[in-house]
């Protein structure tokens, strides 16, 4: 079945076969939360636990997890957090400026840290604004396509919300410039934490438009 990353609460997963990973997007929780689980190999690491902790302990199988990052603060991306951590054994992660709000983190990230996964790594992007802690994580395909899981820093459509603080706004539009569309190419697909994908080429031509706007 072709990839869409279309997913709803209940539903069906999304899977995405890239050769040597393979990620696996559900959507949990009353908001809709979009949690991923990625494997390469043996190990299995989860971009937020969020919620409906039963669905994504049964996700992981009898594989497990490794590792479970938390692309941000805010409650509705940890709800299942505690409860996945302690079914699983894996380590929780979270940025430094962001983990004091999350329960059971067991190490903390920054800048251009890797996380494992299998034989590959995710690089650690610090995006600030939506929180102070925020962060999207790159796999660089080996085949030559990048793949960014942005957490609520970047969706279609505009930059995560900053709840009308003009600076934030700034800072983070900033940053998902800088960092994400000054550096990577038009065909990077990015998994944000709610609803569905998009590219960073679609996207693109509308940057000065979400400047404008403010929001």
């Amino acid at each position: 079945m072709t990839y869409t990353g279309e997913v709803t609460r209940g539903g069906q997963p999304a899977v995405r076969d890239l050769g040597s990973l393979t990620i696996v997007k559900v959507s949990v929780g009353e908001m809709d939360n979009n949690a991923y689980l990625l494997r390469s190999g043996d190990e299995q690491i989860l971009i937020d636990a969020a919620n409906d902790a039963r669905t994504l302990i049964d996700l992981a199988g009898e594989a497990g997890l490794e590792t479970v990052v938390t692309t941000h603060r805010h409650g509705d991306h940890w709800q299942a957090l505690a409860e996945v951590v302690e079914a699983t054994g894996a380590a929780s992660l979270a940025h430094a400026d962001d983990a004091a709000e999350i329960p059971v983190v067991t190490g903390t990230l920054r800048e251009g840290a890797l996380v494992a996964v299998g034989e590959h790594a995710l690089e650690v992007i610090h995006l600030v604004g939506h929180t102070p802690g925020s962060i999207a994580l790159l796999f660089q395909d080996p085949r030559g396509t990048a793949h960014l899981f942005t957490g609520d820093s970047l969706f279609p459509g505009g930059v995560g919300n900053t709840r009308g603080n003009k600076d934030n706004f700034r800072t983070l539009l900033d940053d998902v410039e800088l960092k994400l569309f000054n550096r990577l190419p038009d065909d990077t697909w990015f998994y944000p934490g709610h609803g569905n994908d998009s590219t960073l080429g679609r996207e693109r031509p509308h940057l000065a438009e979400w400047r404008d706007r403010g929001w």
